[in-house]
């Protein structure tokens, strides 16, 4: 079965889109320090419509990142603190009573934007977190029977503490499993926290982007071309059982008790097409699945207790997976 024909995306518009997104990155380190990767796997979610787990420690500007991200794509951002007490219509909507019309009519929630940060996503109870999948999954509000639309582009990037369990509500593999990437946001180095520390004793407020310099530097149009590009970037046969072996191996390792799901296999070739595609190439070679496995399936896995407790990680069982499974030629 073939899908629609559409005409492609003219070569000048598409090196536009790519330089209007590398620009990005320059743009960001006007407020942020030292994440270019958090970077590139964000504007990878926003090409592949996918969703971003961040995990790191508090004060590395996870929020910072977000707002900043947003600024210089010209695209609208909210953010939501998760917490024990906030309930699902707090984050969709709900009807309200209008007493001068003596009708219910639908306010939105913080949802309704173009990049949701949902901050500490993990202390908020299973509830709340379950009026996230259809939001994450169908981009769409369900209230009274009435679906509500979001707005395109739309992601969740969703943070968590990865020290700080007490009052938690760990994420069912389902709403994980929903996420495309999973995001490691590391301290800065100490030449990049001198930097930081410089930026603040000159007077930089990150409450005020526009006061740093940040501009918005790509559009919603160059999104959209981006997007179709990477639509068109190349797969050869063999790079697919390249794919279908490695989520095949995981689930098949004996250090893991869950393994990456056919929706992970989906994902890793969507990133790895989307990293393509930012190298500047049409087609995906193995070294793009490589580049990408890791935030595209960590979170997808889980080890078996005993693993745990030797101290074994995700990543380091990934990184024997990806040196056993073969590499087409």
């Amino acid at each position: 079965m073939t899908g629609p024909v559409t005409a492609a995306a003219p070569a000048g518009e598409q090196h536009d889109a790519r330089a209007a997104l590398h620009r990005l990155r320059a743009e960001v380190a006007k407020a942020v320090v030292g994440q270019d990767a958090v970077v590139t796997g964000l504007v990878i979610a926003l090409l592949c419509r996918g969703h971003v787990l961040l995990e790191g420690v508090p004060g590395v500007a996870k929020t910072l990142l977000i707002r900043t991200v947003a600024t210089a794509l010209d695209l609208d951002s909210k953010r939501v603190q998760f917490t024990p007490d906030l309930m699902p219509g707090d984050v969709t909507g709900s009807l309200i009573f209008d007493p001068h019309t003596a009708a219910f009519t639908f306010r939105e929630g913080p949802v309704f934007t173009n990049l949701l940060l949902a901050d500490e996503i993990n202390r908020t109870p299973p509830k709340t977190q379950s009026a996230l999948l259809e939001v994450m999954e169908e981009r769409q509000v369900s209230v009274e029977g009435v679906r509500r639309p979001l707005p395109d582009p739309f992601i969740v990037a969703a943070t968590q503490n990865p020290i700080e369990y007490e009052g938690t509500y760990p994420l069912p593999e389902a709403q994980l499993d929903r996420f495309l990437l999973k995001l490691t946001v590391p301290l800065p180095s100490r030449d990049e926290e001198l930097g930081v520390l410089r930026a603040h004793h000159a007077g930089f407020d990150p409450r005020d982007l526009r006061a740093a310099g940040v501009r918005p530097v790509a559009t919603a149009a160059d999104l959209a071309a981006a997007r179709e590009a990477v639509r068109r970037v190349h797969v050869a046969e063999p790079l697919f059982g390249y794919l279908v072996d490695l989520c095949r191996a995981t689930r098949n390792t004996p250090a893991l008790e869950l393994g990456a799901s056919p929706r992970g296999a989906t994902a890793l070739l969507n990133t790895a097409k989307a990293w393509s595609w930012l190298a500047g190439r049409d087609h995906v070679v193995p070294d793009d699945v490589k580049a990408v496995a890791r935030p595209t399936l960590r979170h997808r896995l889980r080890l078996r207790p005993e693993v745990e407790l030797e101290g074994v990680s995700v990543d380091a069982v990934l990184d024997t997976v990806l040196a056993t499974v073969p590499t087409p030629r």
